[in-house]
């Protein structure tokens, strides 16, 4: 299976309240790290070791430090257009986070509709 399709297989079977994911991507050939390093630049892969032909990808689902799910799909999807085959595993996620925002002085039907919107 394409990087890019095991990637969305693996955001399709998270649940709802998904905030974070962090996944580990090792590619097959070590000849074309660089290669596959220039690619992962737009999702933000970070590397372990050069040898072992290996980075980890932090993924946000709605909001936080980490790349959007388009951008790593689409980084994904460069590795599978030039044929660089490797796997991925997922190392964690975590749900039911919200994101929190100043909301001093804002009434409480704001702070309210801001929750139930961003639980989704």
């Amino acid at each position: 299976m394409a990087l890019a399709d095991t990637f969305q297989s693996i955001v399709d079977s998270l649940p709802g309240d998904w905030t974070n994911l962090e996944l580990d991507l090792r590619i097959a050939d070590e000849s074309r790290y660089v290669e596959a390093a220039t690619l992962l630049v737009t999702c933000n892969a970070q590397p372990y070791s050069k040898a072992d032909q290996h980075w980890r990808i932090l993924v946000a689902h709605k909001f936080g430090h980490a790349a959007a799910v388009p951008a790593v799909h689409a980084a994904l999807r460069l590795l599978d257009d030039v044929a660089i085959d490797g796997e991925i595993t997922v190392t964690s996620v975590r749900t039911g986070r919200v994101e929190t925002i100043q909301t001093w002085g804002r009434p409480a039907s704001v702070i309210g509709e801001f929750k139930r919107i961003r639980a989704q």
